[in-house]
C-alpha cells in the first residue's frame, strides 16, 4: 500500500468519468459552463490501464464520479471491468441520479453496490431552482430503483445559506426515519468560478444538528465519533438510518484522508482543494511502460499535502465538476 510522507494510507482512489453535466446547480458551476473535448479525457482503455496500476499500488476502493458519472459512454462495460480488477474490493458511484433508473439493474450486475445520490431538497420548485436544470421525480425513480436493487444508499446535501439551510435539511433528515440511507450534509467550500458565493453561503455543521435536533429531537452520535468514510455520523431516536455531517470547513478531517482522486483528463490530484496535479494521461501517450506510471504515481503521493489550507484562503481554480467530487 502507498503510504505519504505523513505515514497515511492512501488507497482509496475517486475516479471522475466525465467533466460533463445535466445539471448546472446553483453552487457548483456557471450556467454557461462548457467542457473539453472528449479527445482531451481518459479513453476507456487508458482508464482501465490505471485502474490497474492503481490496484497494483494497493488501492482497493474506487467511486466514480463526475461531472455526472451516468453520462460516460460504455459505463457499465466500465464498471464491469474495474470490478473484476484484482485488488478492487469496493466500487461505488456519486450521481445526481437524474439518468440513473434505467442504469441501475446493469449496473449492479455489473459489480456497482453503493451509490450516493446529491439530492440538496425535497422541494420540487426549489429543486429546479437550485440545479437550473433538474426534475426531481426524475431522482426519485432513481433511488427507488437503486433500493429495490439492494444498492446501499447514501444521499448528499450540499447546504447553501439562505437556499435550502431551514425547513429542507429538516425534510432531507425525516427520511431516516422511513429509510435504512445515511442522510449527508456538507458544507459547501469555496472552489473554481464560483468561490466567492460559495464562501458567503456556507452554513455550519453545528447550526445544522441544531436546526435539525430542533425540529425532529436529540440526535445521538454514532461509532463514538469515529468517522464514516469523511462524514461525522448521528442518529435521530428509533431510526433506521443515520445523518452524517462532512464539514471540511469548521471540522477538517484532513488527518485521516486516505483519498486521491483521477480527474477525467488524467491528471492525479492529492487533495480536492490544491491545485497541484500529476499528468498521467501524457504519461500514457508518451509510451511509458506501467512500472514508470506506477513509480510517478507512489513518488507524488508521497508528496500529498497535510491539509486542504482554508484558513490560509486556499482556492482551487477548477470547478468541482472538473475534479470528481
Amino acid at each position: 500500500m502507498v503510504q505519504d510522507r505523513f505515514h497515511r494510507n492512501i488507497h482509496y482512489l475517486r475516479v471522475s468519468l466525465t467533466d460533463m453535466c445535466n445539471l448546472r446547480c446553483v453552487y457548483c458551476m456557471p450556467e454557461d459552463m462548457t467542457f473539453r473535448p472528449r479527445s482531451e479525457l481518459l479513453q476507456d482503455a487508458e482508464l482501465l490501464r490505471l485502474v490497474r496500476c492503481f490496484a497494483q499500488l494497493g488501492f482497493d476502493k474506487i467511486r466514480l464520479t463526475g461531472g455526472e458519472p451516468t453520462l460516460r459512454e460504455n459505463l457499465v462495460e466500465l464498471v464491469a471491468a474495474m470490478a473484476a480488477t484484482p485488488g478492487i474490493r469496493e466500487l461505488a458511484m456519486t450521481t445526481n441520479g437524474i439518468t440513473l433508473k434505467p442504469l441501475v439493474a446493469p449496473l449492479y450486475a455489473a459489480g456497482l453496490r453503493r451509490v450516493n445520490v446529491s439530492l440538496d431538497t425535497l422541494d420540487p420548485v426549489k429543486f429546479r431552482r437550485l440545479t437550473r436544470w433538474g426534475q426531481l421525480n426524475d431522482v426519485w425513480a432513481g433511488l427507488h430503483a437503486a433500493e429495490a436493487a439492494g444498492l446501499k444508499i447514501k444521499l448528499n446535501a450540499v447546504v447553501v445559506r439562505n437556499q435550502n439551510d431551514q425547513a429542507d435539511v429538516v425534510d432531507l433528515a425525516r427520511l431516516t426515519l422511513e429509510h435504512n440511507w445515511q442522510i449527508r450534509f456538507i458544507e459547501v467550500m469555496p472552489m473554481g468560478q464560483v468561490a466567492d458565493f460559495q464562501k458567503s453561503a456556507m452554513v455550519p455543521e453545528a447550526e445544522l444538528r441544531s436546526t435539525i435536533q430542533q425540529a425532529l429531537g436529540p440526535l445521538e452520535l454514532q461509532n463514538n465519533g469515529l468517522l464514516d468514510g469523511e462524514a461525522r455520523v448521528y442518529q435521530l431516536p428509533s431510526a433506521p438510518g443515520t445523518l452524517g455531517f462532512i464539514s471540511p470547513v469548521t471540522q477538517p478531517f484532513c488527518a485521516g484522508c486516505n483519498r486521491a482522486r483521477l480527474t477525467a483528463d488524467g491528471r492525479l490530484l492529492l487533495c480536492l482543494l490544491r491545485d497541484k496535479e500529476c499528468n498521467l494521461l501524457s504519461l500514457l501517450r508518451a509510451g511509458a511502460p506501467d512500472e514508470d506510471v506506477m513509480k510517478h504515481i507512489a513518488d507524488n503521493i508521497w508528496y500529498k499535502p497535510w491539509g486542504h489550507g482554508l484558513a490560509r484562503d486556499v482556492r482551487p481554480t477548477r470547478n468541482m465538476s472538473e475534479i470528481g467530487g
